[in-house]
Formats: structure tokens, sequence, C-alpha cells
């Protein structure tokens, strides 16, 4: 039996059937296993098909924008913006650091909460 819930990522409502998971409209989505291994990292619960579709995607970027191995590498709009003087590193970036720092960063990709 389906159940709304909140996606922990974007806050979307979308329905879930976890305990069928066959029938959940998480199962449409064909995780890349780079995303199933990074997930399980997370603090996720359930993520709606949205978010799991875009994660699917940090595995293609980082074929064009790996994680660089120095801060002259850091590409502006990928890896971080500046605002109000300061730098503010994307969700992508976390991604891409493999782990989470549990400092409470802004854009946070393992779901922690400060």
């Amino acid at each position: 039996m389906s159940k709304l819930k909140e996606c922990g990522r974007c806050k979307a409502s979308f329905k879930c059937d976890a305990k069928n998971i066959s029938n959940c409209g998480c199962h449409t989505i064909e995780l890349e296993p780079a995303i199933d291994t990074f997930l399980k990292k997370t603090d996720y619960d359930c993520l709606c098909n949205n978010c799991l579709t875009e994660l699917n995607k940090y595995v293609e970027m980082e074929k064009s924008y790996p994680f660089p191995s120095s801060p002259t590498e850091y590409i502006p709009n990928i890896h971080y913006y500046i605002e109000n003087g300061f730098w503010v590193f994307t969700e992508y970036f976390h991604y891409l650091k493999g782990r989470c720092c549990q400092n409470g960063c802004r854009h946070c990709a393992y779901g922690f909460k400060g």
C-alpha cells in the first residue's frame, strides 16, 4: 500500500510503496552503481524520482568535472559560487568529496542537518 512521503532532498511529496518495492515509483529509475553506493552513505530515507534522476546525472558530470585536486581547478558554478564575498560549495562538489563532513554545509549532498 502506497503512502505519501516527503523527499529528503527536495521536500516534494510523492507516493512510496517501500514494502512492495516492485510497485514503488523509484523502481522505475535505474540507478547508476555509483549513486547506489553514494545513497548508502547518506541520511536520506526515500527520494523522489526527480531527485534520483538528478543524482544519476552526477555520474555523467564526473567524467567532465572530476573532483579537483587543488583549489586552482575549482570551476565557478560547478564546484562553487560566490555569495557576499564567501565561497559556497555546490551539492555536486560535496557529492564528489565522497563523504559528509557534518559541518552543516548549505548544500550538503548527504542529507546532514547541522
